[in-house]
């Protein structure tokens, strides 16, 4: 039975997995059902406000649910949201067993959608595969247990660790693979975010381009379909609207300049975001407890060396996305974080989990360690 559980489970990990890019700010899952052996129902969630995986396997199942088993990526809701509880589907369909993943991290659900199927007098197990469940939807449950969304940094850097020529000249360090594979960071993420100097030296965008994403047509799709929101940060509102960052559609710009000026955004389709600060500078923590209630599980960083250099000094950081060019800047380029360290014990200690070359490029994951 072991074997055939985590096999199942494989398959519907691997279901949840299409709505990487789509489920915001649902998390992502799977459903597969089985009688005598043989899948009878597939389904994935796609959408929030769109049925569960759970719901879509069930209609797939159709009469032969009655007395299978079902594999779930993630406990079954309890609760009515915007779709009714899929604990309570699963009852009324007759499936003798429910296989989980894991318990949800939602304080609504919490278990309880597990103990009402055992009070129906459903066989349940969780716990099957639930360290690749938990990866897949890393930030919906630091949101729910810690109110923070996930933070990844992306950095694209030489071999000597520079970012950009003195002069500030940047595009392109990194080959079309590289930028093709932030173009899909971009796309899993709730928010994708950077600074005033980003944006007023690059004339970035931080938008999806579609010809990049190098996904099939249905991903490409289900993509497309929600864009993440892309945050300025702009402490004293250096930033015009006119740059073009502002026309490539609504953005929010979080500042601890005046509200004053929140009309001027809100006339262009913007959102003023005001968070407290000091010296013009946004409390980024703040910033993100706020993006949190907004429903962010996965923030992107995308910014400069001193954006990315406070997030690093404020242990704000959950995992560090480098891509490394086989190219020197040399030494008068600018560096990959301003972070000021006077001793060798100063500096923080990464452990890199994932590396792999992206083209001509390498790409490295690095997750921080935990101080001692």
């Amino acid at each position: 039975m072991m074997n055939s559980d985590h096999a199942y489970m494989a398959r519907a990990l691997e279901l949840a997995r299409k709505g990487l890019y789509s489920t915001h700010p649902n998390p992502r899952v799977g459903c597969v059902i089985v009688r005598d052996g043989r899948i009878v129902g597939e389904g994935w969630h796609a959408r929030a406000g769109e049925p569960h995986a759970e719901v879509h396997a069930l209609r797939q199942a159709g009469e032969q649910a009655r007395g299978a088993t079902a594999y779930v990526t993630l406990e079954p809701c309890s609760h009515h949201g915007r779709t009714p509880p899929c604990a309570d589907a699963l009852i009324n369909a007759g499936v003798a067993r429910v296989v989980a993943a894991m318990q949800d991290p939602n304080p609504q659900v919490g278990g309880n959608g597990l103990l009402r199927l055992m009070h129906a007098g459903i066989a349940v197990h969780s716990g099957v595969l639930e360290a690749e469940a938990r990866s897949l939807n890393a930030g919906f449950i630091k949101r729910m247990e810690h109110g923070l969304p996930l933070v990844r940094v992306k950095l694209a850097m030489s071999l000597d660790g520079r970012t950009a020529m003195a002069n500030g000249e940047s595009q392109w360090i990194t080959g079309p693979q590289a930028r093709s594979a932030v173009q899909r960071l971009r796309a899993r993420s709730s928010v994708v975010l950077t600074g005033a100097d980003t944006v007023l030296a690059d004339g970035a965008r931080l938008t999806l381009r579609e010809s990049e994403l190098g996904l099939d047509t249905e991903q490409t799709f289900m993509a497309l379909s929600r864009q993440p929101l892309r945050v300025l940060v702009d402490g004293r509102l250096r930033v015009p609207l006119s740059a073009p960052f502002f026309q490539a559609g609504a953005a929010m710009v979080a500042t601890c300049a005046a509200a004053s000026a929140r009309f001027r955004y809100l006339d262009d389709g913007h959102e003023l975001l005001a968070v407290p600060g000091s010296n013009g500078h946004v409390d980024l923590r703040k910033l993100l407890l706020e993006l949190a209630e907004r429903g962010a599980n996965e923030v992107l960083v995308e910014a400069g060396p001193r954006l990315a250099g406070a997030f690093t000094r404020q242990n704000l950081v959950d995992e560090y996305q480098l891509f490394v060019a086989p190219k020197f800047l040399g030494s008068s380029a600018r560096p990959l974080l301003d972070l000021p360290l006077g001793r060798m014990a100063e500096a923080p200690a990464l452990k890199i989990v994932e590396m792999r070359a992206v083209g001509d490029d390498w790409r490295i994951v690095a997750v921080p360690q935990p101080v001692e």
